[in-house]
């Protein structure tokens, strides 16, 4: 997903699909309710349902919004933060995405809520 958006973000397209599972759902709504990204809608049947993600950009350049987003915990090698580790991106000028025992949320709602968890990616 992530490098699915990345790519798209970078070829400066309007939308882009993804498959759509519980992991993408969340992250998605995450990006969302931080302005990453305009919006999220899902198409297709049962088995084979898809997200349309609508990227922003701003200004008549189209300057995208997302400057980058890069993976962290891998399959190979996954990066787990405790409550008092849980990284700062950019000073907060970023976010981190991490998937907590209560659901995937920002590092920030995660600090709020005294919760560790599962560090995704970092969008900035």
């Amino acid at each position: 997903m992530l490098t699915r958006v990345r790519n798209a973000n970078l070829a400066r397209h309007q939308i882009v699909q993804i498959p759509a599972t519980k992991m993408t759902r969340n992250i998605a709504s995450v990006l969302q309710e931080e302005g990453f990204i305009q919006s999220v809608e899902e198409i297709g049947e049962a088995q084979s349902k898809q997200l349309l993600l609508s990227l922003k950009y701003k200004g008549k350049t189209r300057e995208p919004i997302i400057t980058a987003l890069k993976r962290i915990s891998k399959p190979g090698l996954r990066i787990y933060a405790p409550k008092k580790e849980l990284p700062r991106v950019l000073g907060g000028l970023g976010i981190a995405v991490i998937s907590t025992s209560q659901g995937v949320m920002t590092d920030t709602q995660a600090r709020s809520q005294n919760l560790g968890g599962e560090v995704l990616c970092y969008i900035w």
